[in-house]
């Protein structure tokens, strides 16, 4: 029987846990490209609880893949805190390629994609936001999705629980399924198509799926405009686009990159929302307060792919 403090009854004092753990082996960017059918890209920044939510996600799927971590943050990177770095760990450990980096000075979002981008040479590229959380199956099912539709991105929308209990019936209206082959689409910025974006507010993705009755198993794919913090990408597709080569031409502070990269794919490739989605935004405070500059604006979605 044990006294206070981990002190025995009899009075010896059992040994004291570890006080830290080793330092964290960042990985070896040449040995991390290579052929492979996945690569994770996690851009981040100052967000170490919320980066440790994300890789808990993917340390809970089934589907091989590697990672790769860019952060930007303004001390210590994210994935030095102690409990980034445990699940990174065991995502080594089970088989997961990881490579940490520390990605400065910030030039933005468009060019902190881009960089994570260079650092891959898989087939296919999920770039995961550092503050979602993927349920078990999510990467197997949006793998599954993209090789079955054969377009260029596929993404999952993430979930705000905390709306879950607000029915938006007007923003839930504009959903779209594919009815067929998803095929490509040439989208107007602020056209008629854009309000398909309203989908993804709150909780409206989540009540759509309740209404499908959807079977174990069984996904849709359905038109979008654009979808934001989990995309799935063709790598070649992304890159015979553009991928984010546009980035010199915006001002560091910016957004809507995702919305350039996007729409000139569906353009050339076509692209796809899939429900049901397996990604909850964890509702942190954005890092990216700054909106008034957004890319598709300044430089336009003219797809690359279609001017040769």
């Amino acid at each position: 029987m044990s006294g206070q403090h981990g002190t025995p009854a009899h009075g010896r004092r059992l040994p004291l846990p570890s006080a830290g753990s080793r330092a964290l082996d960042p990985g070896d960017p040449d040995a991390f490209a290579r052929r492979r059918d996945l690569d994770v890209l996690i851009p981040t920044r100052n967000r170490p609880v919320e980066l440790t939510a994300t890789l808990a996600g993917l340390a809970a799927q089934a589907a091989p893949f590697g990672i790769a971590v860019s952060d930007q943050s303004d001390g210590d990177p994210s994935w030095r805190h102690p409990a980034a770095a445990g699940l990174v760990r065991a995502l080594r450990h089970a088989g997961h390629p990881v490579l940490l980096e520390q990605h400065l000075p910030r030039r933005g979002l468009a060019e902190q994609r881009g960089y994570l981008l260079s650092r891959s040479r898989a087939r296919y590229v999920l770039f995961l936001d550092d503050d979602i959380w993927l349920e078990p199956g999510s990467v197997s099912r949006l793998m599954t999705a993209i090789q079955e539709l054969g377009c260029g991105f596929v993404g999952n929308a993430p979930h705000g629980l905390s709306y879950d209990r607000e029915h938006r019936p007007q923003q839930e209206s504009s959903f779209e399924e594919w009815s067929g082959p998803v095929l490509p689409e040439r989208l107007t910025v602020r056209g008629p198509q854009w309000n398909r974006h309203t989908v993804h507010n709150a909780a409206n993705l989540l009540h759509i799926t309740d209404r499908l009755g959807l079977r174990a198993g069984e996904w849709r794919a359905y038109k979008v405009a654009w979808i934001g913090a989990c995309v799935l990408y063709d790598r070649a597709k992304l890159l015979a686009a553009g991928g984010y080569d546009f980035w010199p031409r915006v001002p560091a502070a910016h957004a809507g990159e995702d919305v350039v990269v996007q729409l000139r794919i569906q353009a050339a490739y076509g692209g796809a929302g899939i429900v049901p989605s397996g990604a909850y935004h964890l509702e942190s405070p954005t890092t990216v307060p700054d909106r008034d500059v957004q890319c598709f604006d300044v430089i336009g979605v003219t797809p690359a792919v279609l001017d040769t």
